[in-house]
């Protein structure tokens, strides 16, 4: 992990904003159907032990090579730092493969290097949903992912809709501009009910 010292100013504000978006309950949801699905602990609760356990990047291949086998052909098992960012490298390609959008997902220095843990619980979360959309039988995270819902109109519906004037493009039998007064003209104020 890169030595990176303390912000000051602007980027101790945007660190500090950052850790407030991390939520526990979204790591305990994650943790949980991570352990599910792989068979495997994370360790105690906690920000710092769900790092640790994702750190490597092993159980996040493991996780992927469950939900679509052979994604991921091998799993680097070494401590080197680059081998740990191949395996996280290697599951946030299967991970967009597999179907999760990119802007859902994270980047290797977000986790390996702690740099946005929020968005490492996004992505996982973004994995859980596209794994229920794909019709994986096994343990869900969050609510499933929706689908479209293509609506068919034929030409006389299409004419129809164009005669009808939305409220949201304005209607002249509401509100009126009586009484508005020019821009940059001052407020009138009368002084009939002042009393002296």
């Amino acid at each position: 992990m890169a030595s990176r010292p303390k912000g000051f100013g602007l980027t101790a504000e945007l660190e500090r904003k950052k850790a407030e978006k991390y939520d526990p309950q979204m790591e305990q949801e994650a943790r949980e159907w991570i352990e599910a699905v792989t068979g495997e602990s994370l360790g105690g609760p906690g920000q710092d032990e769900f790092y640790e356990a994702l750190k490597d990047g092993a159980i996040l291949c493991k996780l992927i090579n469950v939900l679509q086998p052979g994604s991921v052909k091998k799993i680097n098992t070494s401590k080197m730092a680059f081998k740990q960012m191949e395996n996280i490298g290697n599951f946030l390609s299967a991970s967009e493969a597999y179907g999760v959008v990119k802007q859902d997902s994270f980047q290797t220095v977000d986790l390996y290097e702690r740099q946005n843990m929020p968005q490492v619980l996004a992505g996982i979360h973004a994995l859980g949903r596209k794994a229920q959309k794909k019709g994986f039988s096994g343990p869900s995270l969050g609510p499933k992912e929706s689908s479209a819902n293509v609506r068919e109109f034929s030409d006389e519906q299409m004419q129809a809709g164009k005669n009808v004037i939305g409220l949201q493009m304005g209607t002249n039998k509401i509100a009126s501009q009586a009484g508005m007064t020019p821009y940059g003209l001052g407020r009138q104020i009368e002084k009939t009910n002042l009393k002296n």
